[in-house]
């Protein structure tokens, strides 16, 4: 998993001119959005973070006051709420309303309630259809990461993988990715009780007929890069 494989092409000319969608699934810290977008800088594609989409929402519902275990308010909030998310790989940003909400929606009171929205079945089929048409807006060549992306959002993507890890992995990154905000149990919360819940709507704990799952457990991150290069180079050659 280690070198980049010498008989591969350079990330950058891969399937110019071709679709080139990389659906990147997963539970909660297995690294599957730092390497996702790490992946569309080396092919020079976008980089599409599902899970900032739902994270927007939820800050809207809570600014907004509303209850989010009133479904048809969740919904209507998600149906009309304005978000502009970056698909720049190199450009974090996410607004809500003109609003720079880039920061507050990676605050613990976010994390803890994001899976509300996320398991409202309306709000998750509006969010869906906006991913599936920032994959169009984007000409199909994109990674895109979330927990039901090579399911639901691209099952049809070029590439479609699974990437996993232990929980004793998943904990120690969701903790660096958030930079200290949370302390252990607001990590250990935040991650294995997301996953139970968001498990009542999506499974993306185990890889479906066609998904390529790379456990990264005992890799580190440059080797987890290189293990989806060379997927992606394997299955869309």
């Amino acid at each position: 998993m280690e070198g980049h494989p010498v008989n591969n092409p350079d990330p950058a000319l891969f399937r110019q001119g071709k679709s080139l969608v990389v659906a990147v699934d997963g539970p909660s810290g297995s690294g599957k959005s730092s390497v996702s977008r790490e992946a569309a800088r080396r092919f020079h594609a976008a980089y599409l973070d599902t899970g900032a989409m739902y994270r927007a929402v939820t800050w809207h519902c809570l600014d907004r006051g509303l209850d989010l275990t009133d479904a048809e308010a969740v919904e209507a909030a998600a149906k009309s709420v304005t978000i502009e998310l970056s698909t720049d790989p190199d450009v974090e940003s996410v607004r809500v309303e003109g609003v720079d909400v880039t920061a507050e929606i990676r605050e613990p009171l976010v994390s803890t309630a994001v899976s509300a929205v996320a398991t409202t079945l309306g709000a998750r089929a509006e969010l869906v259809r906006r991913q599936r048409q920032q994959i169009m807006d984007s000409n199909r060549r994109i990674v895109a990461e979330g927990r039901d992306i090579t399911t639901v959002v691209a099952p049809d993507a070029e590439v479609r993988i699974l990437l996993t890890a232990s929980e004793e992995a998943r904990l120690r990154r969701r903790g660096e990715q958030l930079q200290g905000t949370q302390n252990a149990e607001q990590l250990r919360r935040q991650v294995t009780h997301r996953d139970r819940l968001d498990s009542t709507v999506v499974n993306f704990q185990q890889a479906a007929d066609g998904v390529v799952t790379i456990d990264s457990s005992e890799l580190d991150y440059e080797q987890t890069v290189n293990a989806v290069l060379r997927t992606v180079f394997e299955v869309a050659h």
